[in-house]
């Protein structure tokens, strides 16, 4: 796959086309990516009492759904990857910390 999870992506295909997000979970098995805002589904969930803490509240939630990940391309993010490489060119110029 060329996107990991916390990769900034943008959608090239779909429903949600041009919209951009940062990718929550990567599914390798599927080929699959979840990506925060995109592919917005309602999943209706029945009130349960059972689990350890009792009863579940019911009711319409929204979340996102997967999406292929042939339909996403990988964006540059604007803040600097490794810190190293600054902490490295403040020691070439010569300066004291």
């Amino acid at each position: 796959m060329h996107v990991k999870k916390g990769d900034l992506v943008q959608v090239i295909a779909g429903k949600d086309k041009g919209a951009k997000g940062r990718v929550i979970a990567a599914l390798p098995r599927e080929d699959r990516v979840v990506v925060e805002g995109i592919n917005m589904i309602k999943k209706h969930t029945k009130e349960t009492h059972q689990g350890p803490r009792g009863a579940k509240t019911g009711g319409v939630q929204t979340m996102e759904a997967s999406i292929h990940v042939s339909n996403v391309k990988k964006l540059k993010d604007d803040k600097p990857a490794d810190t190293k490489a600054d902490e490295k060119k403040a020691d070439e110029t010569g300066e004291d910390s």
